[in-house]
């Protein structure tokens, strides 16, 4: 049976079956997830699925990424996706607002012997990624924060990545709201995700395509 969230948009049956023909979480990421759950009740919900978290695994090594960058972080189960992804020498740059959420996120990457390639900066993602030099770059991006703010944030990717470089956005599938009337007065998070799509899909800076996984993740290819 599949941890945490399941898609809305796969039958539960195949849901089941892809995920355990995925990559496996082993102890720590196990004992993350029980931890999250007991810590943050129903805000648990925001952690990836095991599932998802092996997609993000598998993109980071075919990307060939070394330096990569996550916008919300949460307890850190996605983090540790991605940094057990890249080379010995590899980077990971993650940006968060919550002391006490990447509390937990801390202990998870130290006990996964990742304290060394993990960074936190804590605060608002946009600022971090202002304060940037013009000269960093990173191959691989994970944006899975407030969903208003999700344009900005790839907007100030964009400029920081390579030709090919990836950006992985979550939640853009909304569990499947995107597709009804949306009110922006009364629900900000749909009219934004909304916007985002749209945007995106006409952007010719980049090449992008929404997978039906878990509550929907948007592949973004710089060109």
């Amino acid at each position: 049976m599949p941890l945490g969230r399941t898609s809305p948009f796969i039958d539960p049956t195949i849901a089941e079956y892809v995920a355990a023909r995925s990559a496996q979480p082993d102890e720590v990421l196990l004992d993350l997830v029980t931890e999250t759950a007991e810590a943050t009740g129903q805000a648990a919900g925001m952690q990836i699925s095991p599932d998802q978290g092996a997609l993000l695994a598998l993109l980071v090594g075919l990307c060939g990424a070394q330096q990569a960058i996550e916008i919300g972080t949460f307890t850190g189960y996605s983090a540790i996706c991605i940094a057990r992804a890249l080379p010995d020498d590899g980077h990971l740059l993650c940006c968060d607002v919550s002391e006490r959420y990447t509390a937990i996120a801390r202990r998870a990457w130290n006990r996964a012997a990742l304290g060394d390639r993990i960074e936190l900066r804590l605060g608002p993602a946009i600022e971090t990624l202002g304060a940037l030099s013009p000269d960093e770059r990173f191959d691989f991006a994970f944006v899975d924060a407030d969903k208003p703010g999700y344009l900005g944030y790839v907007d100030a990717l964009l400029p920081l990545m390579p030709a090919n470089g990836l950006i992985c956005v979550d939640n853009t599938l909304w569990s499947g709201r995107v597709t009804e009337p949306v009110d922006a007065d009364t629900d900000a998070n749909t009219s934004a995700l909304v916007e985002f799509n749209d945007a995106i899909a006409g952007d010719d800076r980049v090449e992008s395509y929404i997978l039906p996984i878990g509550d929907g993740l948007t592949l973004i290819r710089k060109r």
